[in-house]
């Protein structure tokens, strides 16, 4: 892959989740635009597994095991990236707990771990990232959020909750940081192709789920990093405090076509079974 954003070149991103699906491909994606990558994950086999790929195109790179949801983990993530980089230029907040359950469940638990991995974490990572942004040349911060947002999944909480949260803090954290050169975004992926899907792939589910999508197929990886390559370009230069779907036209449509067609699993994967989903 050739690079197609030059002015790209040795600045320091930071990318949580990173070390598998989406976050991955985006790490990899701004490795191959020659930035000097900060790869955060709480899978440390995952994370390895990762940084060896990154290792293998000549990244540069820098594995970080953090859990986002922990303000102390945040800390000494940023720390470390200070002091192998001196900045940072882009980050991206990748990382989200994804289970859903229906309203009646009960899942405090779930609840609390996702506010705290799916909310906390990126508003806390964004906060730290925009205090070394602002005391230098300005940056961006790209929020992974999900077609949830602003669609609901059936069986959608309290994932799109969180990801509702996300849209109102990139709008706002757009607003007041953008006297600083900081511009704020956020992609909202919808059906998209994972290590996740692989299993469904052919299966009558899987089928009919790209039939309800209006470009007929799944997304991939890579179009969900080409859009934060693209937002963190100086081609995106007056890009601020937006949401944009890169969902092959899911959220356009009033109605999916074709009579009885089942109802997509949007962000990642088609499930095994119908009892359980997962999303990015």
């Amino acid at each position: 892959m050739s690079a197609r954003h030059p002015e790209l070149a040795d600045r320091v991103a930071v990318v949580t989740g990173a070390a598998k699906g989406i976050g991955r491909g985006i790490a990899v994606r701004l490795a191959h635009e020659g930035m000097r990558v900060a790869i955060v994950d709480i899978d440390g086999d995952a994370l390895a597994d990762a940084a060896d790929a990154l290792g293998a195109i000549g990244a540069r790179h820098l594995p970080l095991r953090a859990d986002v949801g922990s303000p102390d983990d945040i800390d000494a993530m940023f720390r470390s990236v200070r002091e192998s980089f001196g900045t940072i230029g882009l980050l991206v907040n990748n990382a989200a707990d994804l289970e859903r359950r229906r309203p009646l469940d009960e899942h405090p638990e779930l609840l609390e771990l996702q506010l705290a991995t799916n909310v906390t974490g990126p508003y806390l990572c964004s906060q730290r990232a925009a205090r070394i942004m602002a005391a230098s040349a300005g940056g961006s911060i790209v929020n992974i959020s999900s077609v949830g947002a602003l669609r609901a999944h059936h069986r959608g909480l309290p994932y799109d909750v969180t990801k509702g949260a996300i849209d109102a803090m990139t709008r706002a954290m757009a607003i007041d940081l953008g006297q600083y050169g900081i511009r704020v975004n956020a992609i909202a992926p919808g059906v998209t192709h994972t290590y996740r899907a692989d299993a469904s792939v052919g299966t009558a589910t899987y089928r009919a789920t790209e039939e309800r999508i209006p470009l007929r197929r799944f997304g991939t990886v890579a179009d969900v990093a080409a859009m934060v390559a693209f937002l963190a370009s100086d081609d995106a230069s007056y890009v601020t405090g937006q949401v944009i779907c890169v969902d092959g036209g899911i959220t356009a449509q009033l109605s999916p076509p074709g009579p009885g067609a089942l109802e997509p699993e949007p962000d990642d994967v088609v499930p095994p079974t119908p009892e359980r989903t997962a999303t990015p």
